[in-house]
């Protein structure tokens, strides 16, 4: 037990542990520095790579709010709230350990049933992408599926999806980026293996490295 002053008092609860004031105490835990896992440089691109690889979400299913990463700490930071009505029509997050032209980690859109929490990593499938140019720079979009959701993980090209929910992505992007970004066609699996040899190549370089770029053809 504790006095009035923070100080533990004499009791059978303060035998063993030396006469420390609670604030002294709190002040001293505040001294000690611990360094916490980053999300992007510290989170492995996962055992089933290029298959199947993690990616943290940053952005909830239905979230009208931007969440993104805060490279220096490594925690999900409030970016802003959507200028327009709209909302984001699946989960949006970043794969571990890659960075591209923007200086940003790889960006990829997640098709599954549920909305996740942000920090939250779950392991995808790349069925496609979307070219995207971002003031001059490259800014494209891995649309994959949730490999544990089983209404989603069976899909293998972003061609099997329902025409409307493709017409829902691209719309979304077009509402809710600024007028400076230039948007492409959504492009099936098959234009965009050179992610999986990227993936193959981040994967098996994972211990040399902290991050890795992304180089591949245009495909405008």
């Amino acid at each position: 037990m504790a006095n009035n002053g923070g100080e533990e008092t004499s009791g059978n609860s303060g035998v063993g542990y030396p006469r420390v004031a609670l604030n002294e105490r709190i002040l001293s835990s505040l001294t000690r520095r611990s360094i916490a896992a980053h999300p992007w440089h510290d989170l492995e691109i996962g055992p089933g790579a290029p298959a199947v690889f993690n990616c943290v979400v940053e952005i909830g299913k239905g979230s009208k709010v931007k969440y993104e990463l805060d490279k220096t700490s490594g925690l999900i930071k409030v970016d802003r709230i959507l200028y327009s009505s709209v909302v984001y029509p699946h989960n949006y997050g970043f794969i571990p350990r890659t960075i591209c032209e923007d200086s940003d980690p790889m960006d990829v859109l997640i098709l599954m049933q549920e909305p996740v929490l942000p920090g939250t990593f779950l392991r995808a499938r790349a069925i496609g992408l979307m070219p995207m140019i971002d003031q001059g720079e490259k800014d494209d979009k891995i649309i994959a599926v949730c490999a544990d959701d089983p209404e989603f993980r069976h899909y293998t090209d972003i061609k099997q999806l329902p025409p409307h929910r493709l017409a829902e992505i691209r719309r979304f992007f077009e509402d809710c980026i600024p007028l400076t970004c230039i948007l492409y066609l959504l492009v099936s699996n098959l234009n965009c293996a050179v992610i999986v040899v990227f993936l193959v190549a981040m994967h098996n370089n994972s211990h040399n490295a902290n991050s890795f770029a992304l180089v591949y053809p245009s495909l405008s």
